[in-house]
């Protein structure tokens, strides 16, 4: 039987190509010696010409950010009638919107922050909620924009109302939870470990923590009880299912346990297209779970379909 034949879709024009690009390169050599015939596809807004002229068996979908993860490059699949990888269009375009993805989760009984969406201009010079809270673009990700308020400061941060910034104009504030940054992988209907995320010379785990090497440290499995563990396991496989997701997913969480061991656990959000880097959790979480990251490809590539 001639091999399946993988268009593996990276780089795109999000903020996030540089890490798309690096997931893309990682998953196509694994996927070659895992026997796939691979294109690699350098996305474009001719991704649709593209992919119809290449006719692959299955779309690998290694885009992070918009148009990658937001529905937008399932729907153009979808007309082609390509199987393609991770969640379809309404599990992509529900998680890549915080806040929507947030009442939904709410609504399943899974624990979130108390926020509230407004324009960046209309922060001004007064704080939209008591300190410490965050303020994040609600459709960003890989921590792009995000911007944490500490108890002390007198006033919001001048950057979210200024030229500079470049991420939409309306934007998530969110309570700040304390603690500690956990988070989990779903594959298919299976909920796998618990890594905890402690960044190094970070004050949280943005971007530079996510993708330069030695940015965070990745403890895994996460010291954490057997029953916190066990709860955030059951969480993540509950917003997998309640926004839809297919395939791989990631959701990250924060446990406050500064005051007892049961302490506080919140959802943060679902990650729909995790990381595929050498430092990306995902390919960790699965290892630990006894899943080599070409078995772990493999069984995404085989997992493929339309109608997700």
């Amino acid at each position: 039987m001639a091999a399946k034949h993988v268009a593996v879709l990276m780089g795109g024009f999000s903020s996030e190509r540089p890490v798309s690009l690096s997931s893309g390169k990682a998953c196509a050599e694994a996927l070659e010696q895992a026997g796939y015939r691979v294109t690699r596809v350098d996305v474009d807004r001719n991704v649709s010409s593209v992919l119809a002229g290449l006719k692959p068996d299955v779309a690998f979908n290694a885009l992070h950010g918009p148009f990658g993860e937001d529905g937008t490059i399932q729907g153009i699949l979808e007309y082609l009638e390509i199987p393609y990888t991770h969640s379809g269009v309404l599990a992509s375009a529900l998680a890549m919107n915080k806040e929507k993805a947030k009442k939904v989760a709410a609504a399943a009984g899974i624990p979130v922050a108390q926020s509230r969406v407004m324009s960046r201009f209309d922060i001004g010079g007064k704080h939209p909620m008591q300190p410490p809270y965050v303020v994040k673009p609600v459709n960003e990700g890989s921590s792009f924009g995000v911007v944490i308020v500490q108890e002390d400061q007198s006033h919001p941060p001048q950057v979210i109302g200024s030229s500079e910034w470049k991420y939409g104009e309306a934007v998530m504030v969110e309570r700040y939870v304390h603690g500690r940054e956990l988070t989990c992988a779903v594959m298919g209907d299976v909920a796998l470990g618990v890594t905890e995320i402690i960044p190094t010379g970070h004050s949280f785990y943005d971007y530079d923590s996510k993708y330069v090497p030695g940015g965070s440290k990745h403890e895994c499995p996460a010291k954490v009880s057997p029953n916190i563990y066990q709860k955030i396991q059951t969480l993540a496989l509950k917003a997998h299912q309640a926004i839809g997701c297919r395939g791989i997913s990631r959701s990250d969480f924060r446990y406050d346990d500064r005051h007892s061991e049961n302490g506080e656990v919140v959802w943060l959000e679902v990650n729909t297209q995790p990381g595929m880097t050498p430092t990306s959790l995902v390919p960790e979480i699965a290892a630990q779970a006894g899943h080599s990251f070409g078995e772990l490809l493999s069984w995404i590539v085989e997992d493929a379909s339309c109608l997700r």
